[in-house]
Order: C-alpha cells, then sequence, then structure tokens
C-alpha cells in the first residue's frame, strides 16, 4: 500500500501528555535493560534496529536516549556515510552485512541499507529500474537475517515536518552547543525534500515484508517513547529464557 507522507501528522496524538509519556520511557528504559540482558544470557536471537530520517529528524538523540542507557558491551551503534572506494568496488549489500549483529546483541543503524536507494536515487547516481531492484535485494537480505541468524529487525523512519526540520538546521548556527553538527549541505538536501519523499514512499512499499513504523518525530519525548516501546514489545515477544548452569 503507497503511504502519503504528506497526510501524516507528524505530532503525537492529541491525547499523549508529555509528562505521563516521559515517565512511561523510564520505565520502559527499565524493562530494557532487563530484556538486553536476558537477549544476551541466551544468546539465540540479535536485534537489528534501523533508523532512518531526514536532516535534523532527530536521529542521534534518539539513539542516545533510548539505547543510552543500556550495557554497551550488548550494543552496537553503526552510521553509513558516503561510500568508499572499497564499498563502491563491492555490491552495495557488503559493506552492511559486515555489520549485521552478533547473536545476543542489538546493532543500531544511524541510516542504512537505504541509503542506497533514497540518496543515489534522488541525485540520479541510479536509474529507478537499478533502485527497484536494490529494493528487491534489501528484501531478501532482511529475509535472510531473520531466517538464518534469528537477527529481528525494526525499522522506524523518524517523519519531521519541514517546519521542524528548517527550525532545527538554524539552530545549528545560532546555538554554540549545536555548531558542531552544522554542514552545509544540509540546507541543500533540505531543498529537495519532495524527491525525498517520493523515494520513502517507494520504500515504504516496495520493502515492506519488514513492516516500518512511521514515527512522528516533530517532539522528542514522544519519538522516543515510539522507538523504546517497540523496541522492547519486540524482545519481550521473543519469549527469552535465562539458561542454566552449564554442565561440566
Amino acid at each position: 500500500m503507497q503511504q502519503d507522507l504528506s497526510k501524516i501528522s507528524t505530532r503525537a496524538p492529541k491525547d499523549m501528555e508529555k509528562t505521563e509519556t516521559k515517565e512511561k520511557l523510564v520505565s520502559i528504559l527499565e524493562e530494557l535493560d532487563e530484556l538486553q540482558n536476558l537477549l544476551f544470557a541466551e544468546g539465540k536471537h540479535s536485534l537489528l534496529v534501523v533508523i532512518q530520517g531526514m536532516d535534523a529528524s532527530g536521529k542521534d538523540g534518539a539513539i542516545k536516549n533510548v539505547f543510552g542507557t543500556l550495557n554497551p558491551q550488548g550494543v552496537s551503534v553503526t552510521s553509513f556515510k558516503t561510500p568508499t572506494p572499497e564499498e563502491i568496488g563491492h555490491d552495495f549489500l557488503w559493506r552492511i552485512h559486515k555489520h549485521a549483529p552478533l547473536k545476543g546483541t542489538i546493532q543500531v543503524f544511524n541510516r542504512s541499507h537505504y541509503e542506497d536507494v533514497l540518496i543515489t536515487r534522488v541525485h540520479k547516481w541510479i536509474d529507478d529500474e537499478t533502485a527497484f531492484k536494490r529494493m528487491k535485494a534489501i528484501n531478501n537480505f532482511e529475509k535472510l537475517l531473520l531466517q538464518h541468524n534469528q537477527t529481528h529487525v525494526l525499522k522506524f523512519y523518524l517523519h519531521v515536518s519541514k517546519e521542524e526540520q528548517e527550525e532545527r538546521l538554524n539552530e545549528r548556527i545560532s546555538d554554540v552547543t549545536k555548531q558542531w553538527k552544522y554542514n552545509e549541505n544540509d540546507f541543500k538536501e533540505a531543498k529537495l525534500w519532495d524527491d525525498y519523499m517520493k523515494a520513502y514512499e517507494d520504500c515504504f512499499e516496495q520493502c515492506n515484508e519488514v513492516p516500518w513504523t512511521i514515527v512522528p518525530a516533530d517532539q522528542n519525548w514522544f519519538k522516543e517513547y515510539t522507538i523504546a516501546s517497540a523496541v522492547r514489545d519486540t524482545l519481550k515477544d521473543l519469549n527469552m529464557k535465562y539458561p542454566g548452569m552449564k554442565k561440566e
């Protein structure tokens, strides 16, 4: 089913109250701490969390505030930038696959394999035919992770409004604590908003065997609550158990 991002709200539902939701988040993060320990101890499953979104949609903050309190021995974060010459010399999933999570661990992708059908398509570095072939390969890749390594994939698109993005990008100029994030190219990419929305909508339609969660991201407290809740629910549904004592 084709998603129309222009018709999906970027803000929390009106019945969600900020203070109450933030209190619930604290409780969820406590649950996640125990579930991560159980995931590591059992060693049968792994979790891959894909976080996508436009510049200034809050990817870094979501990762810090949802996963930052967990045991760092069991969580890895990989950010995918412009491919190096070595990466370009391989198939587009080569650089991705080597960061797939080890059993018992959580791997977070800050941007991901979807960049190879998003920015590459928006800038016409690949044609539509190549993009759709890659989408089929992505479906097979995500299926392979589950079938062959019990890696459960969660995919989040942080849905920020154009107005909120512009405000956050301008803060990177005016706020001295955020100036280190400033990148002139982010403003150029923002001008391609409509092209990116179309590319994302095609991803949601073509790569939905592992479903996407479209996260309203104008309010950080709701964004973090949504992601943490989904991660918690996924781990709970695995019905994991602590292994007994090892026999000599």
